[in-house]
């Protein structure tokens, strides 16, 4: 894959975003220092980063998709209150591939799962004396 200037600085905010950014978060926190981008061009780069492994692409039933730097295994928690999207470790989970393959005989490449709840934030405003 080749690394112009823009996908170079996309791949580079995803990386440093301190939360899993949306389209529209990477093309608003780029857009200021580089007039030239377009959200068209943000969402193609996005959607071709993950797609090569670079990027992990979260998809969000009734939300914009996010995007991961990670690419590790791991798992991600949804908030229903405030919407961030949290890494879970989830040690639990490792063996699905295995158990899978050894009771159905299908070889799975990637477990995903997104987790909805409430995030200790949302829950400590909501009961600020605990």
């Amino acid at each position: 894959m080749n690394f112009s200037r823009q996908r170079e600085i996309i791949y580079d905010q995803v990386m440093n975003y301190p939360t899993h950014p949306t389209v529209e978060e990477v093309y608003n926190a780029l857009k200021p220092d580089n007039p030239n981008l377009s959200l068209g061009t943000v969402y193609r780069n996005l959607n071709q980063l993950s797609e090569a492994g670079m990027l992990m692409k979260i998809p969000i039933a009734d939300g914009s998709d996010r995007f991961d730097g990670r690419t590790d295994c791991h798992y991600h928690m949804i908030c229903d209150k405030c919407g961030r999207v949290f890494d879970i470790e989830l040690d639990c989970l490792d063996e699905i591939p295995q158990t899978v393959m050894r009771e159905n005989g299908h070889r799975i490449t990637r477990v995903t799962l997104n987790l909805k709840g409430v995030c200790a934030g949302c829950l400590s405003e909501e009961n600020p004396e605990n």
